[in-house]
């Protein structure tokens, strides 16, 4: 794994780490953007953040980071209604924070980097090669 890749994989498990930790310290900030379609939101507020860590921490292992990257890729295409939500609501307020029209669709598009950042965890770089050259 190249150096580049090992820093992107530290950051990656940082960021899920913080993220999962802060659906448990402020779950204030996430329950109020989960639509109102979807039951229990304190449930899905504690689940996902469980995830989160769960996904970060089998990213540590090489034996459990293939599968921790699909299932933070779909976490990130289960959480998508919340981010169309969040747009169709901006303006809104959010604790403090005012989340304007920008940020949420900033957000959105947002999503499809981090699964692409998950996804390079996916397959080693002998296959990606092979797959996009088809060898």
């Amino acid at each position: 794994m190249t150096l580049f890749k090992k820093i992107g994989l530290a950051l990656l498990i940082i960021g899920y780490l913080i993220a999962g930790a802060n659906h448990f310290v402020n779950p204030d900030v996430y329950i109020p953007i989960i639509p109102h379609y979807i039951p229990l939101p304190k449930l899905m507020n504690i689940l996902s953040g469980g995830f989160e860590i769960l996904f970060a921490l089998m990213l540590l292992f090489p034996q459990t980071r293939r599968l921790a990257a699909w299932g933070i890729i779909l976490m990130l295409a289960a959480f998508l209604p919340v981010h169309i939500q969040m747009i169709l609501d901006a303006p809104f307020k959010l604790g403090h924070l005012t989340v304007k029209p920008i940020v949420a669709w900033v957000r959105i598009f947002l999503q499809p980097v981090l699964m692409l950042w998950a996804w390079w965890y996916t397959v080693t770089p002998g296959e990606q090669l092979r797959k996009l050259y088809k060898v």
